[in-house]
């Protein structure tokens, strides 16, 4: 029973929601998104709330009306809010700054990295050990961030690298004489 995909979704104030088949299209302050979702999930839009209800009580039915719920109010979340994800930078030199709209990376290569933003995303770095990622869209930002802390990730011995902010790494003792 999912009890996740039987909860109502509450429109905020200034969001326009369009409902077709197998589409749901969220237009609000800070964008627009569209995303495609099952045909089989019915979706309904009724007094300031949208409802999402499963044909049966199959397995794959179960599971995709909970993710069908979660993807529409994240949607509305990203269009209202926006989501941001925080990385962190430890190690001796390694430093983020912006150029334009690009993220540049000193993370112990001989050359700098650079990180350019999907379309919707944008990089903040308060710091030159922070980096901020903000855009509408969950998915987008959660990707991003994930690819660039692939450039540089924390590694077990001194825990130089790029980290998620609050992620603990694992330290593991080196070798000794």
């Amino acid at each position: 029973m999912s009890r996740i995909g039987r909860k109502p979704i509450e429109l905020p104030a200034g969001v326009m929601v369009a409902l077709s088949p197998g589409r749901v299209q969220v237009n609000g302050p800070l964008g627009e998104l569209s995303q495609t979702v099952p045909v089989r999930m019915r979706i309904e839009k009724a007094d300031g709330e949208i409802l999402v209800t499963r044909p049966t009580e199959r397995g794959e039915d179960r599971a995709l009306h909970g993710l069908t719920r979660t993807l529409i109010a994240n949607m509305l979340d990203g269009v209202t809010k926006g989501f941001e994800t925080q990385l962190e930078i430890q190690g001796v030199g390694y430093r983020a700054q912006l150029k334009g709209t690009d993220l540049e990376l000193a993370v112990g290569f001989s050359h700098p990295v650079t990180v350019k933003p999907r379309l919707g995303i944008s990089f903040e770095v308060p710091t030159p050990t922070q980096i901020v990622v903000k855009g509408i869209d969950k998915q987008m930002v959660g990707q991003t961030a994930a690819e660039i802390r692939k450039v540089r990730p924390p590694e077990p011995y001194k825990g130089k690298g790029i980290r998620y902010a609050g992620e603990q790494v694992r330290r593991k003792v080196g070798k000794r004489a």
